[in-house]
Formats: structure tokens, C-alpha cells, sequence
């Protein structure tokens, strides 16, 4: 493995619901959806020059509980 990437565990059910999503969406794995997903998080929380609204952190508790976090 390079020593650029690490290893994050999910939850079996969680990959499952996961990989049964990105059916057909264009996603090539459950890898490259997640890496996608974080990317956008940290891109959204970077842009942000102040703390995040109170509505931005409930947008944020909303994704993580539909994939499966909460």
C-alpha cells in the first residue's frame, strides 16, 4: 500500500448500503464515492471563513445520518 493512503474500516452494513447506492451513478467503488463525499465536506468547511451556521452543521448531521453515522 503507498504510504499516501491509509485504511479507514467501515461498518459492513453501512458499505453495503453504500455500495447498493452508487449502483449505476458512476462511482467505480464504495472507496472512491466515500473519498468524494469528504472531499466535498472538507472543501465546504475550508470555504467557510467563520464557524459553521447552525444550519450548516444540521446539512452535515443530515449527511452523515443517511450514510449511516447517526
Amino acid at each position: 500500500m503507498s504510504k499516501d493512503k491509509v485504511t479507514i474500516k467501515l461498518p459492513r452494513p453501512l458499505y453495503n448500503r453504500v455500495k447498493n447506492i452508487i449502483e449505476g451513478s458512476g462511482f467505480g467503488s464504495v472507496n472512491e464515492f466515500v473519498v468524494y463525499v469528504l472531499r466535498d465536506l472538507v472543501s465546504m468547511h475550508e470555504s467557510s471563513s467563520s464557524e459553521l451556521t447552525r444550519e450548516e452543521v444540521e446539512k452535515i448531521r443530515q449527511r452523515l445520518k443517511n450514510l449511516g453515522y447517526f
